[in-house]
């Protein structure tokens, strides 16, 4: 088994996976309950090291994000829950081994909170905005695998008309900088 092998990429869809090199890849749904089950299963399954979650995402609009702009999280915040944090958790950090990795893979990259929802333009205190990135983290994070998200930027959180997202560009920058990302995880876990 390559060392590539104990990395597991995980996309809602599979047009935000590289093309797999080495690497396991899940296509684990949209919004937080499915990627929430899927990536369960698969580390029940799979027993990875690491989880790189990555996808496209809205920006805000006074972020000054462009399209295909990559952006590491440096946490993800759930934003559809309202209890205390002693019930349930609403904010996870990534992995800090995998956070210094995705930053040498991508020095150019923003680095910022990634709010989950699971409508559209339902979270609030992010700059961008995704569906699954909480999910994957939190049941990554139950089952003790460090586990870090990855996003492009295909649209404005407020621009309602998805004719001017930009998903092409998104999803040519994501699956562009997947084996990059993959590779310095394997470094990280080879370190560690």
């Amino acid at each position: 088994m390559s060392d590539r092998a104990h990395v597991l990429v995980i996309a809602a869809t599979p047009r935000e996976l590289a093309r797999a090199d080495g690497w396991r890849t899940l296509a684990c749904g949209v919004g937080p309950v499915e990627a929430a089950i899927a990536t369960s299963a698969a580390i029940a399954r799979h027993a990875p090291r690491a989880i790189l979650h990555v996808g496209i995402a809205g920006a805000r609009r006074a972020s000054g994000m462009a399209p295909a702009a990559v952006v590491i999280g440096n946490a993800a915040r759930y934003c559809d829950l309202s209890v205390a944090p002693e019930w349930a958790p609403s904010l996870i950090t990534p992995d800090a081994m995998l956070l210094r990795a995705a930053q040498r893979a991508l020095p150019a990259a923003a680095l910022c909170c990634i709010g989950t929802s699971a409508r559209i333009g339902g979270t609030s205190g992010c700059d961008v905005e995704a569906m699954e990135g909480f999910a994957v983290l939190r049941a990554a994070e139950v089952a003790g695998i460090p586990a870090i998200e990855v996003r492009s930027i295909s649209n404005e959180i407020e621009e309602q008309d998805r004719t001017r997202w930009h998903f092409e560009h998104a999803f040519a920058a994501i699956t562009a900088v997947t084996p990059a990302l993959v590779d310095e995880i394997v470094r990280g876990l080879a370190d560690a």
